[in-house]
């Protein structure tokens, strides 16, 4: 592949000055190329993905830092090659410092199936009670026959907390609705998808857009594997929301007249039932997408997150090629890092300030180009800084072990 380009449109008095190229290696980096992958017959006969949405800026591809505008392997240049897999994107990350370990076109879009129900988690979990009992309504089954259902009834009253257990052990379309509505008040499920796309946005997440709540395709929806690892990041920092992924089985309490018994659902991560340390995560599926899953797990101290998008599920399944990638990174030493996981807060200080955004200085954490820092709206911003760090040599170490705080 050719050198890592940043584009820095810097603009004065209207005129864009120049388009830098970075020499490759930088420092610390393997040179880019290609995802090591797994060769399979794919299906035949599944649908075209759409065009990736217009209108985005270049900024966005470089959040996190320079090298994660990579469109195929980025790893540390001592880093053993990462194990091949049919996943057409992924992505490891440490949760904890927010050191992205290594990645494959971490910022190409891609289709999010269900692991789209994370970024419906990061944006209502703390807005609905779960002791608060709700009532099924026709419009929240219009999900599509043969689509993963918990099997609510319309008419049926569950708590909050069932949804949640429905949504994440069954991927349930059907809880998906039910949350999306009332999160999104008298909006309804419009209200809750713009409450997603609002999440969405401030995380950082900018490749990722919700048409629907459950992942089910809908128009214009995508992500991206650095996307869903800022999703997810904050998700497995709450207990309540590591209570539903790590739940074995779930009980659905009996409706009466039409369920007088009631019935019992399980959890359907393969990686939780088969990982050591695993911490739970999200499956998904639709022709379109192909497999995605988003997981984490803990050894000793270290707990990383991994995202993976466009699987088949041969030879190995979307959570087998994951805890393939897990092993690759629990191997690679704590200051490992080729890019990080931005922050919210730091993004809103970016936003917020009319001045360049801060840059650390090289070596200290979180050190890395303004670029990692600003989101893709203020591009011009980044650029600037970015471009006056590169023409000085410095590339900051972009790995750090600081202790973040819980969110709960």
């Amino acid at each position: 592949m050719g050198g890592l380009r940043l584009l820095a449109m810097v603009t004065v008095s209207g005129v864009a000055l120049s388009t830098l190229t970075v020499p490759e290696p930088l420092p610390g980096i393997a040179p880019e190329a290609p995802c090591p992958a797994l060769e399979v017959d794919r299906p035949v006969g599944l649908p075209t993905p759409p065009e990736p949405p217009p209108g985005h800026s270049p900024g966005d591809r470089q959040l996190g830092g320079a090298a994660l505008a990579a469109a195929e392997l980025v790893i540390p240049e001592t880093a053993p090659t990462p194990p091949p897999l049919t996943a057409t994107t992924w992505l490891v990350a440490d949760l904890d410092s927010g050191a992205v370990l290594g990645a494959c076109g971490p910022h190409e879009y891609a289709i999010p199936a269900s692991t789209q129900k994370l970024l419906l988690a990061a944006a209502l979990m703390s807005e609905l009670d779960p002791d608060e009992v709700v009532e099924v309504v026709p419009e929240d089954l219009d999900i599509v026959p043969g689509s993963s259902a918990v099997g609510l009834l319309v008419g049926g009253r569950y708590t909050i907390e069932t949804l949640w257990l429905g949504l994440m052990l069954n991927s349930g379309n059907d809880a998906a609705n039910v949350l999306a509505r009332l999160g999104g008040g008298e909006d309804g499920v419009a209200g809750g998808l713009a409450l997603m796309n609002a999440e969405a946005q401030r995380l950082g997440a900018y490749q990722t857009f919700a048409a629907t709540p459950s992942g089910l395709d809908g128009p214009g929806q995508y992500t991206s594997a650095y996307d869903l690892a800022l999703i997810a990041r904050p998700l497995f920092d709450r207990e309540d929301f590591l209570d539903y992924v790590g739940a074995d089985r779930a009980a659905i309490p009996p409706q009466p007249p039409q369920d007088p018994r009631g019935f019992e659902i399980q959890n359907d991560n393969g990686l939780l039932l088969n990982y050591p340390g695993a911490l739970g995560g999200k499956t998904g599926f639709t022709d379109l997408a192909r497999h995605s899953f988003v997981g984490a797990a803990q050894r000793d101290d270290r707990r990383l997150v991994v995202t993976v998008l466009g699987a088949e599920a041969q030879p190995l399944t979307g959570w087998q090629q994951a805890a393939e990638l897990l092993d690759w990174g629990f191997a690679l030493p704590a200051e490992a890092a080729v890019g990080r996981l931005v922050e919210p807060e730091e993004l809103a200080a970016v936003a917020s300030s009319s001045t360049e955004p801060p840059v650390e200085p090289a070596g200290s954490a979180g050190g890395e180009a303004a670029a990692a820092l600003a989101p893709g709206r203020t591009w011009a911003t980044a650029a600037v800084a970015a471009t006056a760090l590169l023409l000085s040599g410095v590339f900051a170490a972009l790995a750090y072990r600081s202790a973040r705080r819980r969110r709960g």
